[in-house]
């Protein structure tokens, strides 16, 4: 999918481990994930546990999964219907993305092929449009842009039996996430006037994170034993 053929970067093999080193830096309880990312955390976890059993101690902490509560947004498929969103794949939907943009996208994401006339029984399960609907569509959004259903349950019903068109749901669909899209964009817009503000709360939390992960490295070296320069250790090595 990537195109390595002969030549693997080496970066591919350690990203989990770099992943790992993010974590447990900070000595983070609970990471927020989605369901592709269990994997490398449960290989953070094992390198935890690793680390304090070799090591004897505790000083790394080990990571639990944060899931949505939303089933439907653990795993977003992406525009075309790939089981994977990502941006080498050019389908993904952007928070930033304006109105035209996130319009266009949605307009043009696969749908079931089989529902080739409005007449025909379409399929919902695996359907993008509504795997994106169950993510993001609240019932409040129904009175106002799709008043002769009650909920999302009315329209997939429908849509299963067949009589309802796809540019209709994803017309919906468009009207749902820009709801949603819209208190993100207006945020973003106010911060784009204040970019030095902005410098300001990222050089602080630069400076934070490098204390917290200075610190987690001194423990870390102290369990190994090979903390050289503390005045301890230096006493010890001079003897």
């Amino acid at each position: 999918m990537r195109n390595f053929e002969r030549n693997l970067p080496v970066g591919f093999m350690t990203y989990p481990i770099s992943q790992a080193a993010d974590i447990t830096a900070f000595k983070a309880k609970y990471v927020p994930v989605g369901e592709d990312q269990l994997p490398m955390l449960e290989q953070a976890r094992e390198i935890v546990n690793s680390f304090n059993r070799i090591y004897k101690c505790d000083i790394l902490v080990e990571p639990e999964a944060v899931l949505p509560d939303n089933a439907s947004c653990n795993r977003l498929v992406g525009t075309d219907g790939n089981t994977k969103m990502s941006k080498s794949l050019g389908n993904c939907i952007y928070l930033k993305d304006d109105e035209k943009t996130l319009k266009n996208k949605i307009m043009s994401m696969y749908t079931d092929p089989t529902h080739i006339n409005v007449s025909d029984p379409g399929h919902t399960e695996g359907n993008p449009v509504f795997i994106y609907l169950e993510a993001f569509c609240k019932d409040e959004y129904f009175p106002e842009f799709l008043p002769e259903y009650q909920n999302l349950e009315e329209l997939e019903d429908h849509y299963r039996r067949g009589g309802l068109g796809d540019v209709k749901v994803k017309k919906f669909l468009n009207n749902v996430m820009q709801a949603e899209l819209s208190p993100i964009r207006a945020r973003r817009k106010e911060w784009e006037q204040r970019i030095p503000d902005v410098m300001e709360i990222l050089k602080e939390g630069s400076r934070v994170a490098e204390a917290k992960a200075a610190q987690t490295l001194n423990d870390v070296k102290a369990s190994m034993r090979i903390n050289y320069f503390d005045s301890d250790q230096s006493d010890m090595y001079q003897k």
